[in-house]
């Protein structure tokens, strides 16, 4: 076995160790299994939080897109740092709120606010839609790195497998524990090892990062500005504004809240994780240098990149610590998003054939869907169906549909009826599908308008016509809705 593989495997199992022994003196009820007892501290939400950063999306994805694009890549590090601004608005009353009624999942916020358990269906629907194609994206990043750092010993759909029942295992047996352990040697692993190579290359190829650029620059003008058209800065804009927006709406990111100890936590973390966020800097330099070093990519082949260009400059061992830290950027995100699926599944859709079961009964259900969740997410990695890239398209897009719905129910006294949030969060998902599997955009919809506005991402109409249905269906409905209740 090379080094780079060894290493490789000694990551995976000490995934799975960390996993299982995170369970060490509790019992793992729903409470303890889906929010860890509502007992963690500002580093274990920390890390929980910093898991929606760095993913294998993340890690092969950006520097891929800062290699094949240039400058529209630097719409990933804006998003993050808009949206922890709004979550030191918005976490703190969501968290008071969960803890006082205690919920598990983000439908139940739902359910509860609206009281209406048909609504908790429909996000319930609309969480999964969106949490399958990112889980297969996880999967997928896994089986290309563990190719791609094994030097091809082991294939990718063996990764995958194993990478699937790893995260089975361990989310079955410790809940969101596991997750908030393994984060901690995955985030300690990553800042370690993308710092290294965001400086090491620059300084190692082209003798600084300045010179770096300045040498992209000369053999390829305008590739580190704005293009004057489609990914323009209207582009960057409005899609910064969209992600932001969606980004705590990530069920598994939603109810990774609920497990703070307190409320301080989130303002604390908000404060940090900007800051925590400029480490992407540091992937998107690894893009940037292999763009003169390893030319010709094109496509998926750039989510190679950083391996192509690790490969060339390192040895096994190297390589081995990459993949290492690739496999934890895989595993952490994996299994939060496998637990959130399950137990929105077991709770807020199977649970309205059998309404009166009890917390012991949904956790025991939670944790035999979590190898239905793996499976059906192994099936479509191994697949490569067409259909689930185009629906990872559409996930953002999907989750973003329930912010005007979630800030509503937040105000003191809330303008939106159980009819209007079900109405616009469905017009909203059922345009952003149709846009996207049509790859329509604002400029072929109505060529005539100018440049600045055919640019923007197309999801702002899926937004805005959200909006439009949930005001329009509120006004009508008021009169005979009940109150909804008030943060």
């Amino acid at each position: 076995m090379s080094p780079a593989l060894l290493l490789i495997a000694l990551a995976a199992v000490g995934a799975l160790l960390l996993g299982i022994v995170a369970r060490r003196g509790h019992d793992m009820g729903l409470e303890q299994w889906t929010v860890g007892g509502r007992g963690f501290g500002w580093v274990f939400v920390f890390l929980l939080l910093a898991g929606e950063i760095y993913t294998t999306f993340t890690f092969l994805g950006a520097s891929g897109f800062a290699y094949g694009l240039g400058a529209p890549a630097y719409y990933i590090i804006a998003y993050g740092t808009l949206a922890y601004v709004i979550a030191y608005f918005m976490l703190p009353p969501i968290w008071t709120y969960a803890r006082r009624h205690g919920l598990h999942s983000q439908p139940d916020f739902f359910v509860h606010k609206y009281a209406s358990r048909t609504l908790g269906a429909l996000v319930s629907i609309v969480d999964l839609i969106a949490l399958i194609p990112y889980l297969v994206l996880q999967l997928t990043g896994l089986g290309i790195i563990v190719e791609a750092a094994g030097y091809g010993a082991i294939p990718k759909d063996a990764a995958i497998w194993v990478g699937a029942a790893i995260v089975t295992a361990y989310v079955m047996v410790s809940g969101i524990r596991g997750s908030a352990w393994t984060a901690v040697v995955k985030d300690v692993l990553i800042l370690v090892v993308v710092v290294f190579l965001g400086l090491y290359l620059p300084i190692h190829l082209y003798g600084g990062i300045g010179e770096m650029f300045d040498k992209i620059d000369a053999a390829k003008p305008g590739f580190l500005v704005f293009p004057a058209s489609g990914m323009s800065v209207a582009w960057f804009v409005s899609t910064v504004l969209l992600t932001a927006l969606g980004f705590f709406m990530w069920p598994h990111s939603f109810s990774a809240c609920y497990t703070a100890r307190d409320a301080r936590v989130f303002r604390r973390n908000a404060i940090i994780l900007p800051i925590y966020q400029l480490i992407l800097l540091f992937v998107f330099f690894v893009g940037f240098a292999a763009v003169l070093q390893v030319p010709g990519l094109t496509g998926s082949a750039t989510n190679l990149v950083l391996f192509n260009l690790a490969k060339q400059q390192f040895s096994p061992v190297v390589v081995g610590i990459i993949g290492a830290a690739g496999v934890f950027t895989a595993l952490v995100p994996g299994s939060l998003i496998a637990m959130t699926a399950s137990t929105l599944l077991a709770k807020n859709l199977i649970g309205l054939a059998r309404p009166g079961a009890s917390d012991d009964q949904t956790v025991t259900l939670a944790k035999f869907l979590v190898p239905v969740i793996m499976l059906v997410a192994v099936y479509f990695t191994l697949n490569e169906s067409s259909t689930i890239v185009t629906m990872l398209l559409v996930g953002y897009s999907f989750v973003t549909q329930l912010f005007p719905t979630v800030v509503a129910s937040l105000m003191r006294r809330n303008p939106v009826t159980p009819a209007g949030a079900f109405a616009g969060i469905l017009t909203g998902v059922v345009v952003a599908s149709v846009l996207t599997f049509t790859h329509a955009t604002i400029g072929s919809l109505i060529p005539g308008l100018p440049e600045v506005i055919r640019d923007l991402n197309v999801g702002i109409i899926a937004l805005a016509a959200n909006v439009a249905v949930l005001v329009v269906v509120s006004a009508v409905t008021q009169r005979f809705a009940a109150p909804a209740e008030a943060a």
